[in-house]
């Protein structure tokens, strides 16, 4: 496993949309999602507004690799559930995307249970 460099956390991190899309257990791509995320601490988190029932976060928790894309940063990465910097990937959701009705959604309880740190492989 390697490191985010830091030019291509800074390019995921200006761009609104991350394209998540999980490997399946043969090996391909599933259709990509669009996800928001963030970078706290120097790593990269996103999170399934849909708490457990998002298709997309399912999948990832399936086979725990897949690819991102954006900001034209496109890296095959692996999923780790990390929860431990839930209140500091709250604060910066709210300073990345507001603090409309959306991000409340993407904060709550459901949506914070299914926190993954997202690192290039």
């Amino acid at each position: 496993m390697t490191d985010w460099t830091q030019a291509d956390l800074a390019t995921i991190d200006a761009d609104d949309e991350l394209r998540v899309a999980a490997h399946r257990p043969d090996g391909t791509l599933r259709t990509p999602r669009i996800v928001w995320h963030v970078v706290v601490d120097g790593a990269l988190y996103i999170r399934s507004v849909r708490g457990d029932d998002g298709a997309w976060y399912r999948g990832v928790r399936r086979t725990g690799t897949g690819a991102v894309d954006a900001g034209g940063v496109r890296a095959e990465v692996t999923f780790t559930p990390d929860g431990a910097r839930d209140d500091a990937i709250d604060d910066a959701y709210h300073a990345k995307y507001g603090d409309g009705p959306a991000v409340e959604h993407i904060t709550a309880p459901a949506a914070r249970a299914t926190t993954l740190r997202v690192e290039p492989r």
